[in-house]
């Protein structure tokens, strides 16, 4: 048993930040009532070789509080804590819980910024689930970013996070140089973007009298995927709870000022503003509850092109700062509907079909006829968007909760039952044109050309591996048509 007291993953699973807590953790977590004695606690803990456990509440199945060993013998040595007293009198209070189905990458953010190596994990109602420590999870951030995390953390002035922004490219242009995988690239990018804008966030909250709401930021597009690369926009807005429609105005235009200067700080950061306007400065986007609810069904019930491209961003939500379960909710509501309307269905399915392969029928490149950049293929386009596409109609259909495309793909695979080789094969082509795409963003700065590639230019490996990779939309395509359009 390890130190959480939490039984360990099998070694065939492997472990992605992208999946829920709740299909991570084995076995029932120990926990004690709050009249426990302190050397009971002990003792179990002796027992069963952990170093913390959870009191909980034992009508409710609330957690109260939790104990670690290293606090219990401190308060023993140093406080000379009774043997016979309850553990509720040394327990500590204040817990740090996240939903059980947050992700392995959400919990450890929260891990990094709250200074803990432990959290509480409870279900909807509140009460306790299990408990999840940081030698569970795979260390977030590694050794060689923690220092970099650090200052992050430490930042208390926008000018110093604009700077470490740009330190946080220059580590991650030492990794793309290191031939990191790109399925790391993106998660160390999106874990260090994710703490850099929560603490925008935290440096302005103060700025401004918010109003005593329950609210969340909300991320989108590669954001929300856990797919950011290092030529990036924004793409972001927020949810706040409304007791009625009549509030939602008033509520609104309190939270436009704050979001304004959040969305200026993160351009500052080099996250230009987005063109589109999909930023929760944006009044369309800075939504009560039930306001993001009506415009996803006017979505789905409607979808004309501009509800397509909406629906290829906005639904790739995930919560960043705030009160998460609104954001949960609100993705719950939307997977337990999406299917529901095969119009939407079938019309985001002919969308992403809509796709020239830059595959010519001899095995070679067909360019896509820029003129300012001939020659070239761009990635994102012709290379990753298929997938990603692809992804999120299996995600709405059988209703997966997750946003990062690869984990979309696995759990597609495991329930649609497509053989292991053909989804390693998919996941390891979209990965491959992931991280020729960073590669092609660390070289020069960002421009129009940031995603763009010549094949001729490339070394002979990585353009046989494009074609194949390429080969795999073709066969994820044809997957696709055939199982959610008519012969």
């Amino acid at each position: 048993m390890p130190a959480s007291g939490i039984e360990p993953r099998a070694s065939a699973v492997p472990f992605s930040p992208y999946v829920s807590l709740r299909s991570l953790v084995r076995g029932e977590a120990l926990t004690v009532p709050p009249a426990a004695s302190v050397r009971e606690t002990l003792l179990l803990l002796d027992q069963r070789r952990a170093d913390a456990v959870v009191v909980v509440d034992g009508g409710g199945r609330v957690p109260l509080g939790i104990i670690t060993l290293h606090d219990v013998l401190r308060r023993i040595a140093l406080e000379r804590c009774e043997l016979q007293a309850p553990v509720a009198s040394v327990m500590t209070g204040g817990l740090i819980t996240v939903p059980a189905d947050c992700s392995a990458h959400q919990a450890s953010v929260v891990m990094v910024r709250r200074g803990v190596h432990h959290l509480v994990l409870t279900e909807g109602d509140g009460s306790y689930f299990n408990l999840v420590s940081q030698a569970d999870l795979h260390s977030l951030p590694g050794m060689r970013q923690g220092d970099l995390v650090r200052a992050i953390l430490g930042a208390r002035d926008l000018p110093t996070v604009v700077a470490l922004a740009g330190e946080i490219r220059s580590f991650v242009v030492r990794l793309i140089s290191e031939r990191v995988v790109a399925e790391t690239l993106c998660q160390q990018i999106s874990s260090l973007n994710d703490l850099l804008t929560m603490q925008v966030i935290e440096l302005l909250a103060g700025d401004f009298e918010l109003p005593y709401v329950p609210w969340c930021w909300l991320v989108f597009g590669s954001e929300g995927r856990l797919e950011q690369t290092l030529a990036t926009d924004q793409d972001n807005g927020l949810i706040f709870a409304a007791e009625s429609e009549e509030d939602a105005p008033a509520l609104r235009a309190a939270f436009l000022p704050f979001a304004r200067a959040v969305n200026e700080a993160l351009d500052a950061c080099g996250f230009p503003l987005c063109k589109g306007k999909i930023m929760a400065s944006n009044p369309q986007w800075c939504l009560s509850a039930s306001e993001w609810q009506a415009a996803f069904l006017g979505w789905l019930t409607e979808p004309q092109p501009d509800a397509l491209v909406n629906a290829s961003i906005f639904f790739d939500l995930r919560p960043l700062y705030g009160q998460d379960s609104l954001a949960n909710h609100l993705r719950e509501w939307l997977l337990e509907r999406a299917a529901s309307y095969p119009i939407f269905m079938r019309a985001m399915v002919e969308n992403s079909l809509n796709w020239e392969s830059p595959l010519t029928w001899w095995k070679g490149f067909r360019y896509d006829g820029d003129k300012e950049f001939p020659h070239t293929i761009d990635l994102k386009k012709h290379g990753s968007r298929p997938f990603v596409d692809s992804a999120r109609i299996y995600a709405l259909a059988l209703r997966i909760p997750d946003t990062n495309t690869g984990e979309r793909l696995r759990v597609t695979g495991e329930r649609s039952g497509i053989p292991g080789e053909d989804l390693a094969a998919m996941i390891d082509a979209f990965q491959h044109i992931q991280r020729l795409r960073l590669g092609r963003q660390a070289a020069a700065p960002p421009t129009a050309a940031t995603n763009r590639v010549n094949p001729d230019e490339l070394h002979e490996l990585d353009r046989l591996i494009l074609r194949e990779s390429l080969k795999q939309v073709q066969a994820l395509q044809k997957r696709l048509s055939r199982e959610y359009l008519p012969a």
